[in-house]
């Protein structure tokens, strides 16, 4: 066989190396179809007729990876110009704050960040290539069959198969908790905005009631005037004109309480700088749930935070899963190729014909103690996301208690105020103006009158927009609208 030249030899190996790179470029991007995943630890049917409203953003779990937004896109959002001119209701600035709220893309960003992570969890190890060559020829290894030139090799790791799809499940369930979290902040926002705005709409109408609470005032200043001109006393003049300072004192409050609340709500729909966000004259309290019992069932189908534990116990589970699997041995395969030539060869009957070998390995999983003790590990961390999602299933139906007997509590005030209180006190007032001006009473009666009026009229706005909140907190708790057909 003609002697090779070793130079052409080297520019062949280097042709080769390019490629086998670019076959493996092409190759590693295959990947194993995803395993489905069973989370055994899903919440029973619940055994009543409720109807749910999923508030949550839908993550992109048909496996199909959208593109990410830019950075830039993300750190600093555009929101458009939002038009408050008249009162707006409340879920006009709720979709505002959700659509474009920093915390919210922040968790959708991550639920994308996330979502990617999988390929990469259930992906092949990068191939190792690797070239061994002999640039002093009489240092070269000499084989029967000539002078070997370079060694060009190629080998991969592959994982025993469970534990790519274990690997990749693992990640499917980080994906899931960023969407649980991603709901939990949207939730969160939304009940910021309708606290804010249920501030805003009773320091406005406490406004109002305070006005017009003042031309009564005005009124009681001539009643006195009168009084005092029939022979009535000077004080009746000075105690009914404290009525009206006290009450531009209340205003001065109110339009400091409404100034703040505004302040809040315009940084929720992210417009910090807005002036003169004004809310509807009446708000929507919503319909008290009566069953203790849907409300529970309602969250535990619901509630991102018991959703986002959930996904935690599976994911843990997984990853015992994982711990257990490093028993098995992973196997590596690979091929080489050795050049060999028939220049500067000292055996007599070379001939150049080239080497070819095949590689196949396994790891070695022999240090027990170290397997031994990841499953440990990994079985603790079970059951520690496993109390953790006791205490937050109990902590959830705490606040779900709580707050559904301030709701009670709050409706049953405002029908006592509408229907009994309200009306007795301003008959009240009434008779006693009326007996006032018959010099029947004195003027502390129709004081007295008038101030409880006041009262019961800022603590029945009081009572509208505390149920209004705290209907706004229990369903934050529980994390969907809740419908019970009554049967």
């Amino acid at each position: 066989m003609r002697p090779e030249n070793p130079r052409i030899t080297a520019i062949s190996a280097a042709i080769l190396l390019l490629s086998a790179l670019s076959l493996v470029s092409t190759l590693s991007c295959r990947q194993l179809p995803n395993r489905p995943a069973t989370v055994a630890d899903s919440p029973s049917p619940v055994g009543e007729s409720i109807a749910l409203v999923q508030h949550e953003s839908t993550p992109e779990d048909n496996g199909v990876v959208n593109p990410l937004p830019l950075a830039e896109d993300i750190a600093t959002p555009t929101p458009e110009e939002p038009d408050f001119v008249g009162g707006q209701s409340v879920e006009y600035f709720v979709g505002i704050a959700v659509s474009g709220h920093p915390r919210i893309r922040a968790a959708r960003a991550r639920v994308a960040a996330a979502a990617n992570r999988v390929p990469q969890a259930e992906s092949l190890e990068d191939p190792l290539l690797s070239n061994n060559f002999y640039p002093i020829s009489d240092q070269a290894l000499q084989t029967a069959g000539g002078r070997a030139g370079n060694t060009l090799s190629l080998a991969q790791k592959y994982p025993w198969p469970e534990k790519r799809w274990t690997k990749g499940a693992i990640a499917d369930r980080e994906t899931q908790i960023a969407a649980a979290k991603l709901a939990e902040a949207e939730l969160e926002v939304e009940e910021m905005v309708r606290l804010a705005y249920y501030e805003l709409w009773f320091a406005d109408r406490a406004l109002k009631i305070t006005d017009d609470n003042r031309q009564i005032a005005a009124e009681l200043v001539n009643l006195a005037e009168a009084r005092n001109a029939a022979g009535g006393s000077q004080q009746d003049i000075l105690r009914a004109q404290l009525q009206l300072d006290a009450l531009d004192n209340r205003r001065i409050e109110l339009r400091r309480q409404k100034a703040v609340a505004q302040a809040d709500l315009a940084a929720l729909v992210q417009q910090p700088g807005m002036m003169g966000i004004e809310p509807t004259a009446e708000i929507d309290t919503g319909q008290v749930p009566e069953r203790l019992d849907a409300l529970f069932a309602a969250a535990q189908e619901c509630s991102p935070r018991l959703r986002e534990r959930r996904w935690a116990v599976s994911r843990d589970r997984q990853k015992q899963e994982l711990a257990c699997l490093g028993k098995y041995p992973d196997i590596i395969l690979g091929a080489g190729w050795q050049t060999i030539t028939e220049s500067a060869a000292i055996s007599p009957v070379a001939n150049g014909h080239d080497n070819v070998n095949f590689m196949v390995g396994i790891t070695l999983p022999i240090w027990r103690d170290r397997i031994n003790a990841a499953i440990r590990e990994a079985s603790a961390e079970v059951a520690a996301s496993n109390r953790d999602f006791t205490d937050a299933r109990d902590d959830a139906f705490r606040q779900i208690r709580r707050l559904s007997e301030q709701a009670y509590a709050a409706d049953e005030q405002l029908r006592l105020y509408h229907h009994r209180i309200l009306p007795r006190a301003k008959r009240a007032l009434q008779l006693a103006s009326a007996e006032y001006r018959g010099r029947q009473v004195d003027f502390g009666e129709v004081a007295s009158g008038f101030t409880e009026v006041l009262m019961f009229e800022l603590q029945v706005v009081r009572a509208q927009a505390t149920l209004a909140g705290t209907m706004a907190q229990l369903h934050r708790a529980v994390g969907c609208e809740v419908i019970v057909d009554e049967q």
